[in-house]
């Protein structure tokens, strides 16, 4: 199995990344020798981490401790000159997990004293002088606020996807990463993947001629098998563990919603959970699978048509409106981009060109004609969620203080697709969008829909 080096992977993986509109000192990673020199200090109204602690490694917290931390924190642990330090949550038994496992690691690494912190509130972990970045791994709802008080307080992040719950909240965390200098990841591995890095580049150099059509399967499950799109929570109400602090899980979200142990599950005897919390399918927690896959499926999208950082849509259509069978995005050049199923219903796209065409997802790449299909590119092997290139690449940006592959104006333009999406299928008709001014045209009704009031003592203004 061939396995990318470092340098090679933060080459390839910017392959027609979108020029950000960064600030003075910053500059792109993949376009940077690997022995780039410290970059100028970036103008910042907070101070800036070292990048460089005492001990010579990345000093990190997590925040948020469910199953998709985990599954970064293995990762991350392995590598030499990242040193894990601290982690909070609401929960204590995923506190306790956390801990535990952090000790077993570095334990197993032959250390007899292994040190390590847990919080239960994230002001408390982001006060802490000694952590240089932090991994946030919280449910959507609580992404931006969190980001946004880490960028205050001098913190590079790694930030899973989707970046944000609302349109809003993405544009004001674009504003305070920028404003306070910070080096923010978006958590879109397939970014750092050898058949998404393939497609994308066969499409943004120009070999498949112009692009017609993409078709994006975000995927269907029970809770909405119709469409990509949230639905109203069913779940009733159960009573509150022990252990878990509800109103600080809620966050800004109003204290109507209810406790149900699929929303935060259960650690099991296993010390894993047995589901993904299932506040994502749910309206106002989450975005359906729309945000979920969404956030992968249409981020390669918007990468082969070279709109990363200030592209899109303009014109956002539901299934069953009028002419349109399914949802269906369209673009001032003139590609339409679908969410339906394809190909027995996996999730992933199919990219058509004047030359032909390529179906790529996770561990696949088929196309047309057999020439597309040779890639010089390695695909990691093992579980797909616990695949170390992306995160690497931000380690070393975190390092060179650059911009990483998938900076975020990037992940805020893919969000905003996903979202778009639902705001189409809410209102049940088509929305203009402008893209370059991040604003619907002449519609009210669906410029309400892109923030919600949240509860007092909440804020995400920067």
């Amino acid at each position: 199995m061939y396995t990318m080096e470092r340098r090679e992977f933060l080459k390839v993986s910017a392959l027609g990344a979108a020029a950000v509109a960064a600030p003075v000192g910053l500059i792109h990673a993949a376009e940077a020798p690997s022995n780039l020199p410290e970059a100028p200090s970036v103008p910042s109204e907070a101070p800036s981490a070292a990048k460089k602690s005492a001990n010579g490694k990345v000093n990190l917290g997590f925040i948020g401790l469910g199953q998709q931390a985990m599954y970064l924190l293995s990762t991350f642990m392995a590598f030499d000159d990242v040193r894990v330090l601290a982690g909070c949550d609401v929960y204590d038994i995923k506190r306790d997990r956390f801990v535990r496992r952090v000790k077993e690691y570095y334990q197993g690494k032959g250390e007899k004293k292994v040190k390590v912190d847990v919080y239960e509130d994230y002001q408390d972990l982001l006060a802490r002088k000694d952590i240089d970045a932090v991994v946030i791994a919280t449910p959507d709802h609580q992404h931006a606020i969190i980001a946004i008080a880490a960028c205050k307080a001098g913190k590079d992040i790694y930030l899973e996807k989707p970046l944000t719950l609302t349109i809003h909240e993405g544009k004001q965390l674009c504003k305070a990463v920028r404003k306070y200098g910070r080096i923010l990841q978006v958590g879109s591995q397939q970014r750092s993947s050898g058949e998404f890095i393939h497609a994308a580049t066969l499409c943004r150099e120009g070999i498949m001629g112009k692009i017609e059509k993409i078709k994006v399967h975000c995927g269907r499950n029970s809770v909405n098998p119709k469409s990509a799109a949230p639905m109203p929570c069913t779940l009733p109400k159960m009573e509150v563990p022990a252990g878990l602090n509800w109103d600080k899980w809620l966050g800004p979200l109003p204290t109507s919603i209810w406790y149900h142990s699929d929303l935060d599950p259960i650690v099991d005897e296993s010390h894993d959970e047995q589901l993904w919390g299932a506040w994502r399918w749910y309206k106002v927690m989450g975005g359906g699978l729309m945000t979920d896959w969404g956030a992968h499926m249409f981020d390669i999208a918007q990468w082969a048509l070279g709109k990363d950082g200030n592209g899109g849509p303009m014109k956002i259509s539901p299934a069953g409106y009028g002419k349109y069978d399914v949802l269906t995005f369209e673009y001032d050049n003139g590609t339409i981009v679908t969410e339906e199923p394809y190909n027995g219903g996996e999730q992933g796209l199919q990219i058509y060109g004047e030359n032909g065409w390529i179906k790529v997802c996770r561990g696949s790449l088929r196309a047309s004609d057999p020439k597309f299909e040779k890639m010089d590119l390695g695909v990691e092997s093992g579980a797909y969620e616990a695949q170390s290139a992306h995160r690497r690449i931000w380690i070393d940006a975190v390092k060179a203080h650059v911009d990483p592959n998938c900076p975020v104006e990037t992940g805020h333009t893919s969000c905003t697709v996903c979202n778009l999406g639902n705001i189409a299928i809410e209102l049940g008709r088509p929305v203009m969008w402008n893209p370059i001014v991040q604003k619907f045209m002449n519609d009210p009704e669906a410029t309400k829909l892109m923030h919600y009031k949240y509860r007092d003592g909440y804020s995400v203004e920067v």
